[in-house]
């Protein structure tokens, strides 16, 4: 069943978010080139995005091409601050909100005209108050279903507004690329251009059984579906994540045991923390490499009961890292990360823990460090292989 052409779904997108946090908190950088990240750009201006820095771009590269740009280093907590004041205004809107990042939602205004006035009056109202009361710049897109919508929102930037008005999707739609199909990349634009296929509404007029011999039958009647305006998905509040990991990206070459333990503490020590705060322990534990090459591996271990002790869970990492030393030194990585999964409510659960008094694991070890990180801040206390050693950069995260 397709979503009735009476809903009303608003995509809010904060433009350069992560640049436009550091512009708003020093006027010094309003108006000027702003570049955000270390090693590699994670986010840059609009002023830096028109002299030709992208992301994710080397810092280096990205100053060769903007010499004047201004680099910054990243503060997650302030980007996961605003991104928390932004989404109170969605949820003023509608309580339907659909998280896609910390700086992106799909929102379902559909009935809420009464309350919050019309589509445009509700977009127009996202985007005054993001500006004053949040001080960031937000484009809003407007349509009956959530891929045109996004699509409008793309069309609206920066710090714009963009509504398609019911009955007019396909004369918006149809003019454009290809490349605004969601699925369509590199590879699939060339194959269908062969075809002399070049815009949305060459796919609709090239018809789904014809398609199929490029794409295949679920991505024909994915486009064809597309292409006539038809998106069967709704606005849905986000579940609570299945698994709570970190990763940290690491410059390319071989390392010790001492320093890759050390990556993987400080990774335990983020993650951890957060699996207690949300009340759940996990059973599984996985580890992930990249490795030089780029080349990828990912190995898990279940452990014998829930839990959610730090000490169990770095335990059984290590053990899965050990057979992997010998290629992290001969091939180097590019990046080390953990998940903690298959997740049960109650991280306080009665267990024994006789069987691993030998790895410290005790709750209330646990619980006294989360309380005084929680009051003191999250320096408070490390350990001590943490200590003189850059943690790498947390990307802020949706609520769970």
């Amino acid at each position: 069943m397709f979503v009735s052409v009476q809903s009303t779904i608003l995509h809010a997108d904060l433009d350069a978010f992560y640049a436009s946090v550091e512009q708003r908190d020093d006027p010094e950088l309003r108006g000027k080139p702003v570049i955000v990240g270390t090693g590699v750009a994670l986010a840059a201006s609009y002023e830096a995005k028109a002299r030709g820095v992208s992301t994710p771009m080397g810092v280096k590269q990205a100053k060769r091409i903007c010499a004047d740009a201004i680099v910054v280093p990243p503060r997650m907590e302030a980007y996961s601050a605003a991104s928390k004041e932004v989404f109170k205004i969605f949820e003023e809107i509608s309580p339907l909100v659909e998280a896609i990042s910390v700086d992106e939602a799909f929102i379902d205004a559909t009935g809420m005209e009464h309350i919050s006035g019309t589509p445009r009056e509700m977009a127009e109202r996202i985007r005054r108050e993001t500006r004053e009361i949040v001080g960031l710049p937000i484009t809003v897109g407007v349509a009956n279903v959530k891929f045109i919508a996004k699509v409008a929102s793309a069309f609206g930037k920066p710090d714009g507004l963009y509504v398609v008005e019911p009955g007019r999707e396909l004369e918006f739609l149809h003019p454009l690329d290809i490349e605004r199909l969601w699925g369509v990349g590199t590879v699939t634009a060339e194959k269908l251009r062969a075809r002399g296929i070049h815009t949305i509404g060459d796919i609709a007029a090239y018809g789904e059984e014809r398609l199929v011999a490029i794409v295949g039958k679920s991505a024909a009647a994915r486009f064809t579906d597309l292409a006539n305006a038809r998106d069967p998905r709704r606005v849905q509040q986000r579940a609570r994540r299945k698994s709570v990991g970190a990763q940290r990206a690491v410059p390319k070459r071989p390392y010790s045991r001492d320093e890759v333990d050390q990556f993987l503490t400080g990774l335990v020590e983020k993650a951890a923390p957060r699996l207690r705060k949300t009340g759940r322990a996990a059973r599984t534990v996985v580890l992930g490499i990249r490795f030089g090459d780029f080349t990828r591996i990912s190995r898990s271990h279940t452990l014998p009961r829930p839990t959610a002790n730090t000490e169990e869970f770095l335990a059984a990492l290590r053990e899965l890292l050990e057979p992997e030393l010998d290629q992290i030194r001969e091939r180097g990585i590019t990046l080390i990360g953990i998940s903690l999964a298959n997740l049960e409510e109650g991280a306080q659960l009665e267990l024994d823990f006789s069987e691993t008094a030998k790895l410290r694991a005790n709750p209330r070890v646990d619980e006294t460090l989360d309380a005084v990180r929680e009051r003191f801040g999250k320096d408070a206390i490390k350990r001590g292989v943490l200590v003189e050693h850059e943690e790498g950069i947390s990307v802020p995260l949706l609520p769970d």
